[in-house]
């Protein structure tokens, strides 16, 4: 048997997947990068909490309304080519960025117009590059495939607000957004590097039916509908980033940099599970694991909320990303064997609209909340929400709770119809 090493970086033998990782740090770089001076400034611009919610509003409400036609398109036209277009999107939102800092800008409803292009482009952008990874890796390495994803995004995400809290405090606005649209400019160039076409993986033509397929599809598979919808809501009630801004400067006394390292924390936690994840994939009970992690995400939250302290507060945020990221592995794993390929894109839409509903829309309920009741309380509340929801979903989804081993949940298509024997004529009387 080979060792568990060289199984886990055995998903580096193609070259393709190997510039795809190289491009998604640069894409993921940049956005974390961007969302470090996006709160800051308009935090300093407004002292509202709610203004901060209104930036994950801006972003949910486009990924709402484009994210199924995305899956779509991801099923009909080359995944490459959409990538690469929307990162094309992305640098433009990050060019306005560094007009809006420039020109001393003060009205932030520039922002939140910005970040409404921002949230077209990643509902093209996510079911695409969801749909795009099985064509990277044979399907015997998926899994770790998604757990090298994993990684890749979570170095980023640990990488990128540090980076942008030191970017913002040395240079300002204007250092955040060059870097930022320079890496989404160096995104592009790797993704249409790839040598790989996925073509149209889908031939039904565009319709309303096709466009909601998607849906129907995850309604019908119980397990999708459980593992999607377990963490849209654990994380739209337990999801504290809109209220990192207010906790840095006026819970915890930082600057720009002590909020950088707030919205790095959950990634640090997440990575380390990620790499451990790519050695020694889950194995058996992994249901069990994702409801254990999620209750263990919404305990990390608790804590947080009631922190006082830096370094707690640090050390509670990384504990939720590390649990997050079982959640993660075990959610996207299974909408990776669970679906046929021509349907990938479109339920890959699917758990982007989740993510995004679960993300800035989270960071909207945070933000009118904590407006009401302050920021502690709102975080706190949250997290008390994200344990009720592990129980209940424990109850309505049972045939979670028993998945075994990840792969046993692969779709088979069904066996086609026999056809049935030519009958002889009957005698001519």
């Amino acid at each position: 048997m080979a060792p568990e090493s060289v199984l886990a970086t055995s998903v580096f033998r193609h070259r393709d997947f190997r510039l795809y990782q190289v491009a998604r740090l640069c894409a993921v770089l940049a956005a974390q990068i961007e969302s470090v001076a996006i709160g800051w400034q308009v935090y300093e611009l407004t002292g509202s909490a709610l203004a901060l919610g209104y930036t994950g509003l801006a972003q949910f409400l486009p990924f709402l309304a484009f994210s199924l036609l995305g899956g779509q398109v991801a099923d009909r036209f080359d995944r490459r080519r959409i990538l690469a277009l929307c990162q094309g999107v992305m640098l433009v939102c990050s060019l306005l960025l560094l007009v809006f800092t420039l020109g001393h800008v003060t009205d932030v409803r520039f922002v939140y117009g910005v970040l409404v292009l921002f949230g077209t482009a990643r509902a093209f952008y996510g079911p695409a590059g969801s749909a795009l990874t099985p064509y990277l890796v044979p399907p015997e390495e998926l899994t770790r495939a998604v757990a090298v994803n994993s990684t890749t995004w979570n170095v980023a995400t640990i990488a990128g607000p540090a980076v942008g809290g030191l970017l913002y405090g040395w240079l300002g606005g204007k250092g955040v957004y060059i870097a930022s649209a320079s890496l989404c400019a160096l995104t592009v160039v790797w993704i249409l590097s790839l040598h790989v076409r996925t073509g149209s993986a889908s031939r039904e033509p565009m319709s309303l039916a096709t466009l909601v397929a998607g849906l129907k599809f995850v309604r019908g598979k119980r397990l999708l509908l459980g593992s999607l919808t377990l963490d849209l809501f654990a994380v739209l009630l337990g999801g504290a980033v809109a209220l990192l801004p207010i906790y840095a400067r006026d819970v915890l006394h930082t600057g720009p940099l002590g909020l950088g390292l707030l919205r790095s924390a959950p990634a640090v936690g997440a990575a380390v599970v990620a790499v451990l994840l790519a050695f020694r994939p889950l194995g058996g009970h992994a249901g069990w694991k994702m409801f254990a992690a999620v209750a263990v995400f919404g305990a990390a939250t608790l804590v947080f909320g009631v922190s006082t302290s830096l370094p707690l507060s640090l050390a509670a945020l990384a504990i939720a990303g590390a649990a997050d990221m079982v959640s993660v592995v075990v959610r996207h794993t299974l909408e990776l064997v669970s679906t046929p390929d021509d349907m990938r894109g479109r339920v890959g839409a699917v758990n982007m609209m989740c993510i995004g509903a679960s993300n800035e829309l989270g960071e909207f309920r945070a933000g009118s909340f904590a407006e009401g009741v302050g920021a502690v309380n709102a975080v706190v509340v949250g997290a008390v929400g994200t344990l009720v929801v592990v129980v209940l979903w424990a109850w309505l989804f049972p045939e979670l709770r028993q998945v075994d081993r990840l792969e046993s949940a692969a779709y088979r298509r069904p066996p086609p119809e026999p056809t049935p024997a030519p009958t002889d004529p009957a005698p001519s009387g």
